[in-house]
């Protein structure tokens, strides 16, 4: 994982983990296994970012613009990507199935987290707790929900 982090850093991307990576870059370990990595990238450097990731050998595999979107790699590890619209006070906003309600990310969501003693940007404990809501969680939402309680004794919706 961090491998692909660096091949963005190298590209100039700006980025942020979110979903289960980005909880345990918040709570400073890995916690669990992950099935993929969860990725917010600025709309204006998405040529950067899929250029970045297929000369890693990377492919998309999935299209959901302007929601999201997968690429998938060797050893079957598979990116999920989310594009942010920043706004100048550094807010920023993702675009939902809802048209007329996107994802909102305030500017004090972006933060810094660490994996492996690598520091890496990632949404805060808030916002992650905040996007865990509204739907029946699986197990592996209820572990990382018990990460945020844990670590940051904040309350989560499960």
């Amino acid at each position: 994982m961090l491998e692909i982090l660096a091949l963005l850093r190298r590209a100039g991307v700006d980025f942020w983990l979110e979903g289960g990576w980005g909880i345990d870059a918040l709570v400073g370990e890995q916690t669990r296994e992950h099935r993929d990595l969860d990725l917010l990238h600025r709309l204006e450097q998405e040529p950067a970012v899929i250029a970045a990731l297929a000369e890693a050998g990377y492919v998309e595999t999935l299209d959901w613009r302007p929601v999201r979107f997968v690429m998938s790699g060797p050893q079957g590890r598979d990116l999920d990507l989310h594009p942010l619209v920043f706004a100048d006070d550094g807010s920023a906003l993702q675009s939902s199935f809802e048209a007329d309600k996107p994802f909102v990310y305030p500017a004090s969501c972006f933060v810094t987290g660490v994996i492996g003693g690598t520091a890496v940007p990632c949404i805060s404990a808030e916002q992650q707790a905040f996007f865990h809501q509204g739907y029946d969680p699986a197990e592996r939402d209820r572990h990382d929900m018990a990460q945020l309680r844990k670590a940051f004794g904040i309350e989560t919706h499960f």
